[in-house]
């Protein structure tokens, strides 16, 4: 990736952490009066949480693993004789 595209990716990222710390400080500082806008603001912190996490995990190099195990003992062999 470019030196612009994280940046800007992690302003993005910095956002959503201010907005989803904005939300919990409302709702504990007493800025819910019903539960509608309870439902809202909780709402809007699980989407902030997971866009960010969903980010997070594109972000990861996923390389593929070469890890063969040599001896599996959860494999059943169809084609094994028995003596």
């Amino acid at each position: 990736m470019l030196l612009e595209e994280l940046e800007i990716i992690s302003k993005i990222q910095k956002n959503l952490k201010d907005s989803y710390q904005n939300v919990g400080d409302s709702m504990i500082s007493g800025g819910v009066d019903n539960m509608d806008k309870y439902k809202y603001l909780l709402g809007q912190a699980h989407a902030y949480y997971k866009i960010s996490q969903d980010i997070s995990n594109l972000l990861k190099k996923k390389e593929p693993t070469n890890e063969v195990t040599t001896n599996p003992t959860n494999v059943v062999k169809f084609d094994a004789t028995k003596d």
